[in-house]
């Protein structure tokens, strides 16, 4: 006689268990094999305002910034959702506090114009080079580098944070939707 076996089905509290993150910390994800994987915010730069040969050094130093590095990077881009309530707030206040109507017209405008920005989900693109290592010192060594290099083509650049990873995560993992239950995380259970 045959005793069939039935698959019990597992629903998991993580995003995908396929991926093999044990935490998040100090501005690294740290991978079930005790690899590190961190690196460096660019901030954007709209290039295109500047003259024609501005724009050409710009790239000519960027290029030669990605031929220094010499172990495996990965550069991403990830969109994160703008928040312009305070900046609605001070918009509400200087409203409510001048009587003039040509004023109120105009912030009345500027309200309306931010509204339909939240309306719309408007997001900021962010600029990441991560890299995976080890070794803490490594890492700390790497990112000066990184840092000061970014600086010298003209880009100003710092640690990624927990916060800037997760959003990276939730890109690339949950199409862009936050997670609501906490860091992407396994237990290991």
């Amino acid at each position: 006689m045959f005793v069939k076996k039935s698959k019990k089905i597992v629903k998991s509290k993580y995003t995908l268990d396929f991926v093999p993150i044990k935490n998040i910390a100090d501005g690294t994800i740290i991978l079930e094999n005790s690899d590190k994987v961190t690196g460096v915010k660019i901030m954007p730069r709209n290039i295109f305002i500047l003259d024609g040969s501005t724009q050409d050094a710009i790239i000519a130093n960027l290029k030669n910034v990605y031929n220094t590095i010499d172990y495996e990077f990965w550069v991403m881009a990830a969109d994160r959702p703008v928040d312009i309530n305070v900046y609605l707030s001070q918009l509400q206040v200087q409203f409510n506090s001048t009587s003039d109507q040509t004023i109120r017209k105009l912030i009345m405008e500027d309200i309306n114009k931010a509204n339909m920005f939240m309306n719309n989900n408007i997001v900021d693109t962010e600029y990441f080079l991560l890299f995976k290592e080890k070794s803490p010192d490594v890492i700390n060594k790497r990112i000066r580098q990184l840092i000061s290099t970014f600086a010298n083509a003209g880009l100003n650049t710092h640690q990624v944070t927990n916060d800037d990873l997760r959003i990276i995560l939730d890109n690339f993992l949950n199409g862009g939707q936050t997670t609501n239950f906490g860091t992407v995380i396994n237990s290991g259970s």
